[in-house]
């Protein structure tokens, strides 16, 4: 196929961009423009709403791949036009355009989530599955549960508490269960999802490792893997946690944020059948994380 991939500078969109190659596809890359790379297709992925914009941009392709996001709202990107606005109008463009098949790549536990993340994420979801349903769109949401490789902030975060041999953590980061999903299997399940019986799938798809565990395990997991002792952990009071959430919202690239934190409010699992389905091989388990996702 001829695969247009929005996002394709992100963490996420490399490792796309890569599986998707070599799965045999022919990939063009769109993004900001930021860093410029040859063949990428610029675009504006706050300014351009607009239906018409995006129509003689799909044109031409047999699929289109939409990994752009962000976690934090700012002024520069914010996101409602980022998540939810911008989204639309490229679905919509692949509808008029007669581009059948369209990955979006989403996060979950955002349903019934009430923070602006959740909330936008979800209205572009739900824009792509109406799509779907209406025939005019073979759409796949893929929600991912916490997605772990070299290149990702959280997974920076991670392994910088996992080489802490003392840990104050927040509570919601103590109790928060995930199934960490690597970012390679992540890429590899968009691939699988372009060819052969994955272009049966559609709806709404959970990409979650094969186990789940608490956050404080993970990172305890994470921190075994590296080949130290266990750290000592502490329970992080409810204003400190609070204070440092608000201290993360004043640094624009921290991945730790109110945000995040009421992200945390709710578990992050799902069905462990599908990805393996959709590989057709096991999962990355978390115990292996370090050695094949971060080396």
């Amino acid at each position: 196929m001829k695969v247009l991939l929005c996002g394709a500078q992100g963490f996420i969109g490399r490792h796309l961009a890569r599986s998707l190659t070599t799965a045999g596809h022919q990939v063009i890359g769109a993004g900001s423009g930021r860093r410029p790379q040859p063949g990428l297709l610029k675009v504006d992925f706050v300014q351009d709403t607009d239906v018409a914009r995006w129509l003689p941009r799909v044109q031409g392709f047999d699929a289109v791949v939409n990994a752009v996001g962000v976690l934090r709202d700012t002024a520069t990107r914010p996101l409602q036009s980022v998540h939810e606005t911008v989204p639309k109008a490229l679905f919509d463009a692949c509808a008029l355009a007669g581009v059948r098949r369209v990955v979006q790549i989403s996060a979950l536990g955002i349903e019934g989530n009430p923070t602006r993340y959740a909330c936008t994420k979800l209205a572009a979801d739900q824009h792509l599955l109406a799509l779907t349903q209406s025939g005019r769109l073979d759409g796949v949401v893929l929600r991912p549960s916490i997605v772990f490789g070299r290149g990702g902030d959280s997974s920076r975060l991670f392994m910088a508490l996992a080489r802490s041999p003392w840990l104050a953590l927040p509570g919601p980061v103590i109790k928060a269960r995930v199934q960490p999903v690597a970012v390679q299997d992540l890429a590899d399940a968009v691939a699988a999802l372009l060819s052969g019986e994955g272009l049966e799938h559609t709806g709404i798809l959970p990409c979650v490792g094969p186990s789940s565990l608490g956050l404080a395990e993970f990172i305890a997991s994470l921190r075994h893997q590296l080949g130290h002792r266990p750290a000592r952990m502490r329970h992080l009071p409810a204003p400190l946690t609070r204070w440092s959430a608000r201290v993360g919202d004043a640094l624009p690239f921290a991945p730790w944020c109110s945000e995040t934190l009421a992200l945390l409010a709710q578990d992050n699992v799902g069905p462990a059948e599908t990805l393996p389905s959709l590989l057709g091989r096991p999962a990355l388990p978390h115990q292996r994380m370090v050695e094949a996702a971060w080396r």
